[in-house]
């Protein structure tokens, strides 16, 4: 007969545990808790204490309270901030959870208990939305080791090294916590510890930093997961805007079809409206003639965008801008009906030189019904301070129409993309053109092989690779891109690029240019 039974539970604590816990804190540190401080506990914060129980016994104690940010960052003593054990400055509004106490009977320490109790800590966080966990932990190792490190800071720096073993701290920073600081007498009585205290913290995977990201998760208008659709698009003969437009649409249509958020098309592949006229006519002045289309390719994203309920990453298109030069711009339309625009920041020396094309000068993050992201045409995503200033901005998802004529020249734009996706903990999205228009004037061959990547960790494809298109075949690769596991990975990946960066040693400071979005 089986045993449904659960031989070890971990569960809210409740008022017949009072003398069990009693015990249990008594045989853990000589002295324990008495009874009033554990109802204290429970009657200021009842949904933030635990007790483990194996087989009917209490063998595990967890007790925490919500606090501000600014008290839980001061120096303080364990009898300060617990209020002598009874958890009393317990803060309803407090944006972090302190954990005052976790104990567990050293006959059951094999069972990985504390790494429950340290679990459900983690939950209670998330479920109340806070910033994260702070507390103050042993250093049970220091007094024996003290004299060959020197400081307690260098015997903390040791641990965190991994070239000494600290049985309480080796096990926190195991547990995803990092170190914020030494505070002494933070527990006078800890003879082993000397009185020291190592701060730690844990903040909530589930609350991003990025005030962007997180006011759209507050809001509860961040998706767990967007599906992506990116665009190998085929240049081929055609007769005038319209026949244009049908293939635009046909792909929209697709990517609709496979329920997208988000629809990439490539780099300047509005040059197949060369292939209508084809004059015989200059670089410059073919741009020119291009640029008569603008506001028809404006029209028909906008249309199908709120047609098709799709965001679209409108490739490029040579616009005149205000002071008469041409940029190539990238216009996002998105499914509420809003049109938004980026422009070409790096212009290459071809497109410098043939074109007269010119570089723009602002790159804003756009905000979307699926989170902010980030445009780069081409050049622009081998240019690793603009990536990093849109995911500044909080962007989660880049996209890079490109077009690039050999094999070298693409995976100069694949590599860069690869890397930016790595270095700034985002995915990155690219979409190019292929085929070639024999017979019209200045359109040059196309290489591309459009793919869809993310950071290399374990949450994401070894390869750092989600999706990729077969080289020069047209085609669409989808991909559904989770950004809760993102933004989870920015907070405790196995390496955080972001939060790591030097700002003592380095910055990029960006010219205050107008929005013109």
């Amino acid at each position: 007969m089986n045993d449904q039974k659960p031989r070890l539970l971990i569960r809210p604590l409740q008022q017949s545990d009072f003398a069990a816990v009693a015990a249990l804190s008594a045989l853990v540190y000589g002295s324990g808790y008495s009874h009033d401080m554990v109802r204290g506990q429970l009657g200021n914060f009842p949904e933030g204490q635990f007790v483990a129980e194996y087989d009917g016994k209490v063998v595990g104690h967890c007790a925490t309270f919500r606090i501000d940010e600014a008290t839980a960052m001061a120096p303080h003593s364990w009898r300060e901030i617990s209020a002598g054990g009874y958890a009393a400055r317990h803060d309803p509004l407090g944006k972090w959870l302190y954990g005052m106490e976790v104990c567990v009977d050293p006959e059951f320490r094999g069972l990985r208990i504390g790494r429950r109790l340290y679990d459900q800590r983690k939950k209670l966080c998330q479920s109340l939305e806070l910033k994260g966990i702070v507390f103050v932990g042993r250093l049970p190792g220091l007094k024996r080791k003290l004299r060959q490190h020197g400081t307690v800071e260098e015997y903390v720096a040791a641990v965190e090294s991994a070239r000494v073993r600290d049985a309480t701290l080796s096990f926190q920073l195991r547990n995803g916590f990092e170190v914020r600081g030494v505070i002494p007498d933070y527990l006078p009585s800890d003879v082993e510890s000397m009185g020291y205290g190592v701060r730690l913290v844990w903040r909530n995977p589930q609350r991003a930093e990025n005030p962007v990201v997180r006011l759209n998760q507050k809001r509860g208008t961040l998706p767990d997961s967007v599906r992506v659709a990116t665009v190998q698009y085929q240049q081929r003969r055609i007769d005038d805007f319209a026949a244009f437009a049908q293939q635009v649409e046909y792909f929209v249509d697709i990517a609709a079809d496979y329920r997208s958020d988000f629809v990439v098309f490539p780099e300047l592949f509005t040059l197949q409206l060369l292939s209508v006229a084809n004059e015989p006519l200059s670089p410059a002045e073919s741009l020119r003639t291009l640029t008569q289309y603008t506001e028809q390719l404006r029209e028909m994203l906008k249309r199908l965008a709120v047609a098709y309920n799709i965001n679209i990453i409108g490739g490029s298109h040579p616009t005149y801008v205000e002071d008469g030069d041409i940029h190539n711009v990238c216009y996002v339309a998105l499914r509420d009906g809003s049109l938004h625009t980026q422009e070409k920041l790096h212009p290459t020396p071809n497109e410098r030189h043939w074109w007269k094309i010119t570089g723009g000068e602002q790159a804003a993050a756009i905000l979307t019904d699926c989170g902010p992201i980030g445009v780069m045409i081409c050049y622009d995503s081998e240019f690793p301070e603009l990536a990093r200033h849109l995911v500044d901005q909080g962007a989660l998802m880049l996209f890079v129409p490109f077009c690039t004529d050999v094999r070298q020249g693409y995976l100069r734009v694949r590599y860069c993309c690869q890397a930016r996706a790595v270095e700034n903990q985002c995915y990155v999205v690219t979409s190019g053109n292929v085929g070639n228009l024999p017979g019209v004037t200045n359109f040059d061959i196309q290489y591309a092989q459009s793919g869809i990547f993310t950071p290399v960790d374990f949450p994401f494809p070894p390869d750092g690779i989600a999706a990729i298109c077969t080289e020069n075949t047209e085609q669409v690769a989808f991909a559904d891109l989770r950004l809760d596991a993102l933004v989870e990975f920015r907070a405790n990946g196995t390496v955080l690029n972001l939060k790591d960066r030097r700002h003592d040693l380095y910055q990029t400071t960006w010219a205050v240019v107008d929005n013109k979005n």
